[in-house]
């Protein structure tokens, strides 16, 4: 998914790992700020991460959480072609359909219970329309930074099935990483997990996690209680590194869950609009790039194209989306 906001901030993202040993075991909840995603019958997404309170957890640098939204009375998702760097993108739905295509050939529907993971690299361009078959749509996009010795990998698309596992009444369905005993198929460049997790009212889960990592739990449906903190939809509950455990509480309904997590990101990153990158020389490069290569305006720096489109045949028959105008000034670094 993109980011559609006409202003983007320029995320300078600091190496702050040491400030964690202090910290072991702390939630802090971090409230969504609504986008709209698109024009005047956009779907709005609730983001969570980035945010002022923080700018990652692990590697996951964005967090946007949408619907459920009944796409017959707004224009559902028409996300244009984009481009991404140095980022991996993670679509994982509830209920509804996208049709997917990319620069490197990709053609998929994504589908609940299933991950469909881009990882970008050293540039991709895609984009994302929900189907004809889709009433409700509802899920969330996540995007994960690539660590140096991976950022400029040749771009590529995977797609795989959750890996369903049950724990003390809870369904977990793991798409990254381990959690309980699964192991998900996804490529990955740090360690990581992610998993949807179902709980039943009335509920106590003790949910074994790795004790070096820092972890996220986005509520999509129910309110929680996560290590003693209360958690309600659409918000995110962030828990330092330090506890080999997360206890998680439902009251009188069920809930439904996304566990995200992984080891502290010890890079600098400089994130703006849909790129990641290390400088901001770095940035102004991409957008460069894409603004030749996607729009025509101005020549390409390089004869092998960072972007190249191959959505000639898409449902979705506009423009591709021209890049915001770059801020004028940098921001400090932004901490976790």
């Amino acid at each position: 998914m993109s980011n559609l906001e006409k202003h983007p901030n320029e995320l300078l993202i600091g190496d702050d790992v040491d400030r964690l040993e202090d910290e072991a075991g702390r939630v802090t909840v971090l409230p969504p700020r609504e986008v709209p995603l698109g024009g005047p019958r956009a779907m709005t997404v609730h983001r969570t991460l980035p945010s002022r309170g923080r700018s990652m957890i692990g590697a996951w640098c964005f967090v946007d959480h949408y619907g459920p939204t009944d796409v017959r009375t707004s224009q559902g998702m028409v996300v244009p072609p984009h481009p991404h760097t140095g980022l991996q993108t993670v679509s994982w739905l509830f209920d509804g359909e996208i049709e997917h295509r990319d620069s490197v050939g990709s053609h998929a529907m994504v589908q609940p219970g299933v991950l469909n993971l881009m990882t970008a690299g050293r540039g991709i361009s895609h984009s994302e329309v929900s189907t004809e078959k889709t009433t409700i749509l509802h899920g969330v996009q996540l995007w994960l930074a690539l660590p140096e010795h991976a950022r400029e990998v040749p771009p590529f698309f995977e797609s795989h099935e959750a890996v369903v596992a049950e724990l003390h009444g809870a369904a977990l369905r793991v798409f990254i990483g381990t959690l309980a005993g699964a192991v998900a198929s996804a490529t990955t460049y740090t360690r990581l997990v992610a998993a949807q997790i179902d709980l039943p009212a009335h509920t106590r889960l003790e949910l074994p996690v790795d004790s070096r990592d820092e972890h996220g739990i986005l509520v999509d449906t129910g309110s929680v209680t996560i290590s003693g903190t209360a958690v309600a939809r659409t918000e995110l509950a962030c828990l330092e590194p330090g506890a080999s455990g997360i206890t998680i509480e439902t009251g009188g309904e069920a809930a439904r869950l996304v566990l995200i997590g992984g080891e502290p990101f010890a890079e600098q990153i400089v994130m703006w609009w849909n790129f990641v990158g290390r400088t901001h020389d770095e940035i102004v490069a991409y957008r460069t790039a894409w603004q030749a290569e996607a729009l025509g305006r101005g020549m390409p720096d390089a004869a092998t194209p960072r972007f190249t489109s191959t959505h000639g045949d898409h449902s979705y028959t506009g423009a591709p989306l021209p890049a915001p105008e770059l801020p004028t000034v940098r921001l400090l670094p932004r901490r976790r």
